[in-house]
Formats: C-alpha cells, sequence, structure tokens
C-alpha cells in the first residue's frame, strides 16, 4: 500500500519561510497531479495550492505570490515552499498526491507566531 509523507512543518515567525515536502513511501509509482491543502483550527480544509502533470498550476488568492508548488520528477516528490508567512497561514497542512486514486498525508502542523 502506498502512503503519503509530508514533512517540513514546525515554528515559524510571522515574515519568516518554510518549506514542505511530500513524496510517495513507494517511489516507483508515478503522479498524476498533486496538490496542497490546509486546515485552520475551527475551520474546513482549503486548498492551498494545486500543480497538473503537464505542470499547470493554481494557487489560493490568499497565497498567490508568497507560496510556490514544485516537484522533482526523479525522485517523486512535491515541495510547498512558503515565503512571507503570516500569522493566518497556522494550519495543519495535507499533501494529495494523485496516483491512480487521491492520496493523502497525515499533515504536517504550520503554526506561524506574530
Amino acid at each position: 500500500q502506498v502512503r503519503v509523507v509530508e514533512s517540513g512543518g514546525g515554528l515559524v515567525q510571522a515574515g519568516g519561510s518554510l518549506t514542505l515536502s511530500c513524496a510517495a513511501s513507494r517511489s516507483a509509482f508515478s503522479i498524476d497531479d498533486m496538490g496542497w491543502y490546509r486546515q485552520g483550527s475551527g475551520k474546513e480544509r482549503e486548498l492551498v495550492a494545486t500543480m497538473t502533470n503537464g505542470g499547470s498550476t493554481n494557487y489560493a488568492d490568499s497565497v498567490k505570490g508568497r507560496f510556490t508548488i514544485s516537484r522533482d520528477n526523479a525522485k517523486n516528490r512535491v515541495f510547498l515552499q512558503m515565503n512571507s508567512l503570516k500569522p493566518d497561514d497556522t494550519a495543519v497542512y495535507y499533501c494529495r498526491l494523485r496516483i491512480g486514486v487521491d492520496l493523502w498525508g497525515q499533515g504536517t502542523k504550520v503554526t506561524v507566531s506574530s
């Protein structure tokens, strides 16, 4: 069974940066498309950024210009570079990889202090 493993969350001050990483537990599988989502306390899960297999990206308005989704095809890894972080970015961030079906990671917590 393929699992999605995320890493890179943590505590950062406002204005700082973090990079989240996501990978399938078995690299032999090809990723069709991918995305990052987040869920703040008491809020519903929301889309942060997505990337198609062809490389087209889509971002939530709240993160445009600050966050960048990217992938390393050779290592089958997906990244979310987060710059100029704000306290409102505090949330659990989830990675979704479509490997035939949508697979979700367990989430990694990002806390931005003011």
